[in-house]
C-alpha cells in the first residue's frame, strides 16, 4: 500500500462546469479496487437508484409506500435491494414493536451522499442528451445497413 506522499492524484477536468475532480488512485491496492467494484456493482442498478431517489424525496417510508412510489418492483427484489443497502450503511431499517409489525426505511448520511454523487450522472446525461441520441441513431442506421447488406 502506498503512503500519502506516494499516492498519485489524477485530475480530470469536467467540461463545461470547469470543476476539477481529484480522484486519489492507489495502484496495486486490490482491496480498494474490490471495494469500488463491489460498490459500483451494487449501487449502479436500477432499483438501488430508485430507492435512493424516492427516500431522498419523501424521507422515512414504510415498505408498502416505498414500493408503491417506485412502482414495478417485485416484493422480492425490493427486499433484496433494501437489505443490500442496509448492509452497506446506505439506509436504516427501523422495526417498531407493534402488531402488525411496522418497519420504516430512511437514508443515512452515507446514502444521501451517494445520491448526491449520482446526481452528477443525471446532470451529465441532461447536458449530453442530444449527442447521445444522435450517436444511438447513427449506430442503429449502421446496424440496419449492415443487416441489409447496404
Amino acid at each position: 500500500m502506498l503512503t500519502g506522499t506516494e499516492t498519485q492524484v489524477k485530475l480530470s477536468q469536467l467540461k463545461k462546469s470547469g470543476t476539477a475532480c481529484a480522484v486519489p488512485t492507489t495502484p496495486g491496492d486490490p482491496e480498494l479496487d474490490a471495494l469500488v467494484n463491489g460498490i459500483i456493482g451494487r449501487v449502479a442498478d436500477k432499483w438501488t437508484m430508485l430507492v435512493l431517489e424516492t427516500l431522498e424525496e419523501h424521507g422515512r417510508l414504510r415498505f408498502t409506500r416505498l414500493s408503491g412510489l417506485i412502482g414495478g418492483v417485485s416484493q422480492k427484489m425490493l427486499t433484496k435491494t433494501l437489505r443490500q443497502m442496509e448492509a452497506d450503511g446506505l439506509l436504516v431499517r427501523t422495526v417498531h414493536p407493534v402488531i402488525p409489525p411496522h418497519v420504516d426505511y430512511e437514508l443515512t448520511g452515507l446514502g444521501r451522499s451517494l445520491g448526491a454523487a449520482f446526481c452528477g450522472v443525471w446532470l451529465w446525461a441532461e447536458q449530453h442528451r442530444e449527442a447521445i441520441e444522435r450517436s444511438r441513431l447513427r449506430y442503429q442506421q449502421r446496424q440496419a445497413e449492415t443487416e441489409t447488406g447496404g
